[in-house]
């Protein structure tokens, strides 16, 4: 299908690469929470295959063409969710741990509180002192986080005696989704990674572009079991002919995020993109330099295409859509469209404010021990009241990671693109537009991971030249520009800043 087809419906133009994201089913993926009381989430992984599957088959039909006429497959996925597995059989050893998983909160703890932790740090600073190297910067500045796969694994190995065994015996492989997903579709032939997934792990060294020596000796974690780290836009292998009836060749495995700022095309230095799912995850591409920050920007490469590497710096919060969610099912509305309409119905949240955090509190405050609150309760407080402080609240963490990244990161921000299910929110989108100042689009489609992998796979197959192409395909739904100076706000996010701090350290170490 020729170019100039697609350019009235952009998406039109994919119809030859299928692109897919596990969890976008007609069912939502089963995630099991395991122990709530522990906080473990893990992720049935044959309930995630078949899903996988079937996404794959609904693709196919909805675009209304066969197997046979896909020339590529790319594949976006969740990061830092990880698996082990059998390497002559195939058998996992346990479910997905999830990267929302609080397995390895403690470890997590006493390794940045450790003397050796302190020591390579204050050694890495003299070092840096000396030589100026980013590197060293870096290591002074590295301390773990429950989101990175690197505890959780060690977790895993400390803990499961059935992965220790296979370990010693050599025959134990590592992988996150993606890595998997291409192990089960080319039924054990091939075993690998791109670089945006293995760079969201905890283990992998941005700037010597392969698995860390350093941190993988330090875990105990042996090299062995991690996959080969191939370019994002890349030929993986093809998919077993017995799964689809056809040889389908896999081009392009990528991280949800770096998809979407891909999907995006965000190409420039600068440019930022904002991503509001289950999570929100602000990324900034800082060109081919790491930046790694003292408060919570994380340096990740957005995607590897030849002698093309593209580094983004990312900070997150973990709860976006899922506090949405939550709301729905305690009955505050029927349908999430009605939220908008909610908020704006009201003047303020008369003092009411929510604190989104099931899963902690990341950057900058970075505490897994505080709880999920509402405060400023009043007799006359309704549901409209409890609507619109949890709205609210996703804008202020907005403006927390947006100020955090023009505190640490010195490069001047060229263009703001929203994605993810909670931008079709309104009422979110102008709060946030007006608390940053700046101009926020809105992208047509608002899936961009999955449209990442589809333009990944696309230029991997030759169906698009270059990434000029893809720009001239994307289209904006609307742009949102500042309508209030943010200061109006400044009163509002202050005793929001105050519920923050009291909700903080709520939780002991027995009741997470």
């Amino acid at each position: 299908m020729g170019l100039e087809e697609g350019i009235g419906d952009p998406y039109k133009a994919f119809e030859p690469i299928l692109c897919v994201q596990p969890h976008l089913a007609s069912q939502p993926l089963e995630v099991q929470r395991l122990y709530p009381q522990t906080g473990w989430v893990e992720i049935d992984p044959d309930v995630l295959w078949l899903q996988f599957l079937a996404v794959i088959k609904e693709s196919v039909k909805a675009a209304g063409i066969e197997m046979n006429q896909i020339v590529g497959l790319g594949i976006s996925t969740q990061r830092a969710t990880f698996i082990t597995w059998n390497k002559k059989t195939g058998n996992h050893f346990h479910n997905f741990i999830s990267w929302q998983d609080l397995r390895a909160i403690e470890l997590v703890k006493s390794w940045n509180n450790s003397f050796l932790m302190k020591l390579i740090q204050s050694s890495c600073r003299v070092l840096h002192f000396f030589t100026r190297s980013k590197r060293f910067f870096a290591v002074s500045m590295f301390s773990f986080t429950n989101q990175h796969v690197s505890l959780r694994l060690a977790w895993i190995l400390q803990n499961l005696v059935e992965v220790q065994k296979a370990v010693e015996e050599d025959n134990c492989c590592f992988g996150t989704i993606d890595t998997w997903l291409l192990h089960k579709l080319t039924k054990g032939a091939e075993f690998a990674t791109d670089f945006s997934n293995a760079s969201a792990t905890g283990l992998f060294d941005p700037f010597k572009m392969c698995w860390s020596g350093l941190l993988t000796s330090l875990l105990s974690i042996p090299l062995s079991l991690l996959p080969p780290v191939r370019d994002t836009s890349h030929h993986f292998g093809s998919v077993d002919e017995e799964i689809f009836g056809v040889p389908i060749p896999v081009v392009a495995l990528v991280a949800d995020q770096q998809s979407a700022m891909f999907g995006e095309c965000c190409f420039q230095t600068g440019d930022v993109k904002l991503t509001m799912g289950t999570g929100t995850f602000l990324d900034i591409n800082t060109g081919n330099s790491v930046q790694h920050t003292v408060g919570g920007f994380y340096p990740l490469i957005g995607w590897k295409i030849g002698q093309e590497v593209v580094c983004l710096a990312e900070s997150n919060a973990g709860d976006t859509g899922t506090v949405i969610k939550w709301a729905q099912q305690l009955d505050l509305f029927t349908d999430v469209a009605e939220t908008e309409k909610m908020a704006k119905s009201l003047e303020d949240s008369e003092g009411v404010c929510f604190v989104p955090s099931f899963s902690g509190l990341q950057a900058p405050l970075d505490d897994p021990y505080a709880c999920a609150s509402f405060m400023g309760l009043k007799p006359s407080t309704s549901k409209y009241h409890l609507v619109r402080a949890i709205l609210e609240s996703i804008a202020f963490r907005n403006k927390q990671l947006y100020e955090l990244m023009q505190k640490e990161i010195n490069i001047p921000v060229t263009k703001v693109r929203a994605d993810g299910g909670v931008c079709k929110n309104d009422f979110v989108m102008q709060m946030t537009s007006d608390l940053i100042n700046e101009k926020i689009e809105r992208p047509v489609n608002t899936d961009m991971s999955c449209l990442g992998a589809a333009s990944l796979a696309g230029l991997a197959v030759g169906f698009w030249t270059d990434k000029e192409e893809l720009k001239k395909l994307r289209q904006s739904e609307v742009v949102f520009k500042p309508q209030k100076k943010w200061q109006e706000y400044e009163m509002s996010m202050e005793n929001w800043v105050k519920a923050v701090k009291r909700s903080m350290n709520w939780y002991n170490k027995m009741q997470h």
